[in-house]
């Protein structure tokens, strides 16, 4: 079954020196302030679509990595993955790195690599985000 989430942003005033606020609507978890200066400058307390987006890929890759090491028989104890989306302004998302820690048990680190670089290319967000070059770090631990 399909589903659909949906995000609100109200925004007020131009570019350079409006300022808006995105919520969650789905979820109903937040709403969160974003302007210009949060996204091109220094964050300020605001976030930035950049910042949502390290979000939502970061999630997407550990729930994938995580599936698909169970379905290899090895499931993970922990995976914690770290996103980070570069924003340069006048050319916009020039790239992601996923950095993932994981502790899988019987697991080597060519298998857990393997198992990362799959999970990369079939996430779902890692999909829509083909068109930027996303770059992998991948390490196991404990």
């Amino acid at each position: 079954m399909a589903t659909t989430r949906t995000a609100t942003t109200q925004w007020k005033g131009a570019l350079l020196d409006g300022s808006g606020t995105v919520s969650l609507d789905t979820s109903g978890v937040g709403r969160f302030d974003v302007s210009w200066p949060s996204r091109a400058e220094q964050a300020n307390g605001k976030t930035s679509p950049e910042e949502l987006i390290a979000a939502a890929h970061s999630a997407c890759f550990s729930m994938a990595l995580s599936h698909g090491l169970a379905q290899a028989g090895t499931p993970p104890q922990t995976v914690e993955t770290k996103a980070d989306v570069t924003f340069q302004p006048g050319e916009g998302i020039t790239g992601i790195v996923l950095s993932v820690r994981a502790q899988v048990p019987g697991l080597s680190a060519e298998e857990f690599r393997t198992a990362a670089e799959n999970a990369k290319a079939n996430c779902p967000v890692s999909k829509a985000l083909a068109g930027t070059t996303i770059t992998l770090d991948a390490e196991l631990v404990g």
